[in-house]
């Protein structure tokens, strides 16, 4: 078990280095936990910046597929809750322009939000399949 979270935490290392961002030794804990605080971003906007993420996925996915998704990020209902409970997400969001307005209802700037969008499937790709990751990716274009 040990092995495998360091094979995780290397490959999601790799993938913040190829996004500009730093190395996180402990992203196998929580990778997404890892990525916010690299991105200088509070638990709230991270929380809710991944629920928002999800909430799109599960507007623009077929079930089974959303179901895939929401399996590769532990605790996503969690997170689907927090978009709404912030005032991120009030509506569907639809498309790409609904959920950077989401992110912008939770103080995450323009750059910021670009970083996040490419980390998060990225992330979801080395943890748990690059097809998860690229169904992930399909929403977010």
């Amino acid at each position: 078990m040990q092995r495998r979270n360091f094979i995780i935490a290397a490959f999601v290392s790799i993938g913040l280095v190829s996004l500009g961002l730093p190395s996180i030794a402990h992203a196998a804990l929580d990778p997404f936990k890892a990525l916010s605080s690299t991105l200088g971003l509070s638990k709230n906007q991270a929380e809710g910046g991944l629920g928002s993420i999800l909430t799109l996925a599960q507007e623009k996915l077929e079930k089974g597929d959303f179901d895939k998704v929401a399996k590769a990020v532990p605790g996503a209902s969690k997170y689907l809750a927090k978009a709404k409970s912030l005032g991120a997400v009030t509506g569907p969001l639809k498309n790409l322009a609904g959920l950077k307005g989401a992110l912008g209802k939770l103080g995450i700037n323009e750059e910021t939000a670009s970083k996040f969008l490419s980390a998060v499937p990225e992330i979801v790709s080395k943890t748990r399949g690059s097809d998860v990751g690229k169904l992930l990716s399909s929403v977010l274009k």
